[in-house]
């Protein structure tokens, strides 16, 4: 059983965002009307734990945007910009150390190559994921001014390689679990993986108690090294190849 204190939810129940969208992503499939996220703030207990989850302390978070069964965070919503101006396009940033290593198994197995291939091939999926790429950016703008700073320059790219490419998983699974249906890869991605939360939560933020790993940091991708501004420069590079 979770320790209830580890967790977020009573009995590892879903709670709080992303509430049903485990559910339904074992039966993914056919798409789902995009929703409007229900990011909620972030306590700081979801604080302690996000930074135990990512070796830091996190940065520009809005809200969290989608809870693990167990409770604890595992997408954030962030700003558009971080507090010190430096651009952010990640709105939709993925926590949780077992979901990033259930994902980076998928990246893994060769499942970017073949949905790239079915997006050359498919032009009601190529829409799709173009829509995905829009909603992004509509989402991204929305959020920087609610938070009355300057919005991203035109045509910075969204995030995982749309509109055109399959680059990273953890970015599209990001997106759909924080706005379940409004992505045609994450979606896939998503329905691929295994329950990485029913060997309890990534760590342990008890009342009281600094947050702390449950897992070996070294058995998973850092979703800080596919998010962070120092990276987005290997991928801004990558991107103009």
């Amino acid at each position: 059983m979770i320790d209830e204190r580890c967790t977020g939810a009573s009995g590892g129940a879903l709670s709080g965002a992303g509430t049903g969208t485990a559910a339904t992503a074992r039966t993914a499939g056919a798409a789902a009307p995009a929703r409007e996220p229900r990011s909620e703030p972030a306590s700081e207990r979801d604080v302690a734990a996000v930074a135990a989850q990512l070796g830091r302390e996190p940065r520009g978070i809005r809200g969290v945007a989608y809870r693990c069964p167990c409770g604890l965070p595992a997408v954030l919503e962030t700003a558009p910009r971080l507090p010190d101006g430096t651009p952010f396009p990640t709105l939709f940033y993925l926590t949780c150390p077992k979901a990033a290593s259930a994902i980076g198994t998928l990246e893994g197995s060769g499942a970017m190559r073949e949905m790239q291939a079915r997006l050359a091939d498919d032009p009601a999926l190529k829409a799709a994921y173009a829509a995905a790429h829009e909603d992004y950016l509509r989402r991204r703008d929305a959020a920087a001014r609610e938070d009355g700073i300057e919005p991203l320059p035109e045509g910075m790219q969204s995030a995982g390689g749309m509109p055109e490419r399959v680059k990273c998983l953890h970015a599209l699974v990001a997106h759909e679990l924080a706005v379940p249906g409004g992505n045609p890869f994450g979606r896939e991605a998503l329905a691929a993986l295994p329950e990485w939360w029913r060997s309890g939560p990534c760590v342990c933020a008890a009342p009281g108690k600094d947050a702390a790993p449950q897992n070996d940091p070294a058995d998973h991708d850092d979703p800080a090294d596919q998010h962070d501004p120092a990276a987005q420069k290997d991928t801004d590079a990558e991107e103009a190849k």
